[in-house]
C-alpha cells in the first residue's frame, strides 16, 4: 500500500511539472496588439536593456524609483546597490535577446512580462540564461518610473545563438 501511495505522489508531481513551464509559443507583441500606453512601456523597456547593456546609469537613475527592489538570483536590493552593480561592472547585462512581452495595466501602474535570454558577465565569467523578468512601472506626473524589477530563471533551454558559434 505504502509503494502504490508513493507511486501515486510522484505520478502527480511529474504531472504537475510537466505543465508548470510551458516554452513560449509566440514572438514579441506587435504594437497593434497593444494600446499606445502598453506600446509606450515596452519601448521603455527596450530602451532600459539598451542603458543596461551599455552602462548607462545616468539614465537608469532617471529610471528607477528611489524605492524600486531589485530581484536577482544571488539577492535583492535596491537602487542604489543596483546602480553600483552596473556602473562597476559586477554585472555586465550584455545583451537580452526578448522573445515575448506582456503589459497588463492597473491604472498609473504597468506590470510587463519579457521572456529572454540574457547574456551577462557575473565575476569575470559569461553566462546566459532564460528568464522571465517582470518589471512594474508607476506613472507619476506623466513620467514612468520603475519600481521592480524581478528575474526568475525558467526551466526551458536557453535560444540565443551564442557568439562562438
Amino acid at each position: 500500500m505504502k509503494k502504490l501511495i508513493l507511486a501515486l505522489c510522484i505520478m502527480v508531481m511529474t504531472v504537475q511539472m510537466s505543465f508548470a513551464q510551458q516554452p513560449p509559443t509566440e514572438t514579441i507583441k506587435t504594437s497593434t496588439n497593444n494600446t499606445p500606453e502598453q506600446q509606450e512601456v515596452i519601448n521603455l523597456s527596450k530602451q532600459k536593456w539598451d542603458w543596461m547593456a551599455n552602462k548607462n546609469v545616468d539614465s537608469l537613475n532617471e529610471l528607477f524609483d528611489d524605492k524600486a527592489m531589485f530581484v536577482h538570483m544571488g539577492g535583492s536590493w535596491g537602487k542604489t546597490q543596483e546602480l553600483a552593480v552596473i556602473k562597476t561592472g559586477g554585472i555586465w547585462y550584455k545583451k537580452a535577446e526578448v522573445y515575448n512581452v506582456i503589459v497588463n495595466m492597473f491604472g498609473n501602474t504597468a506590470i510587463l512580462l519579457n521572456d529572454i535570454d540574457l547574456e551577462a558577465v557575473v565575476g569575470g565569467n559569461t553566462v546566459t540564461n532564460p528568464f522571465m523578468v517582470t518589471e512594474v512601472y508607476t506613472k507619476e506626473n506623466g513620467k514612468w518610473k520603475m519600481a521592480q524589477l524581478t528575474f526568475s530563471h525558467l526551466m526551458r533551454p536557453v535560444k540565443m545563438k551564442s557568439n562562438t558559434e
